[in-house]
């Protein structure tokens, strides 16, 4: 008698509870997109946050540097000495204050941040950021999209002729990615195409 009270004991402990059940493992559950006027979140970029800060530093760098030329002209006494050496020093100080920012804005204007899709209307907006490091929202439709014949090292394609930089391995559903890119669409060769190529 005690040992079917005792197992009846345990199997009550061993069963799981319905809220238990309902506790399903997070990467077992479907999460939905997140919605919002530009559409669903189909892509995060994962250097948002290291692209503003490279370009908040580089700034901020640069402008140090310019606060600080005054002092070093009048510390190593290269005010008082001719203009064509105040010149030179203030080109050369200045070309590479100006310099990073300014590269640093053409590598990393085309990364996107956050991708949105409609699917009513088939249309996509890519949120990068700006030279004063604010988002910038750019609409496209996928037919707009082009992909470079050759590949480039900071654009993986063209959004009416804007180049912009993804990540395919971030996307979560990667059939977003081949619908943006264009790669669901039925493949079609032309011969007249193919005959032409030919004859050139």
């Amino acid at each position: 008698m005690k040992i079917m009270s005792s197992l009846h004991l345990l199997s009550k402990q061993v069963q799981p509870s319905i809220s238990q059940l309902l506790c399903l493992p997070r990467h077992l559950s479907t999460s939905p997109k997140h919605h919002s006027e530009e559409g669903q979140l189909i892509y995060t970029g994962n250097l948002g946050k290291a692209v503003v800060g490279v370009k908040m530093f580089s700034y901020s760098s640069s402008g140090f540097s310019l606060c600080m030329m005054p002092y070093i002209l009048l510390k190593t006494g290269l005010g008082v000495k001719s203009l064509a050496l105040q010149v030179a020093f203030c080109g050369f100080i200045g070309f590479f204050t100006f310099l990073t920012p300014v590269l640093l804005h053409l590598i990393t204007k085309g990364y996107v941040a956050r991708l949105y899709h409609h699917p009513g209307t088939d249309t996509y907006t890519a949120v990068t950021y700006n030279v004063f490091l604010m988002e910038k929202k750019t609409a496209f439709r996928q037919a707009q999209v082009r992909i470079p014949g050759v590949s480039k090292m900071f654009t993986t394609f063209y959004a009416n002729r804007k180049p912009l930089l993804v990540n395919p391995d971030l996307f979560p559903l990667p059939h977003d990615y081949n619908h943006l890119m264009g790669y669901d669409k039925p493949f079609s060769f032309d011969i007249e195409d193919g005959k032409k190529t030919d004859r050139s």
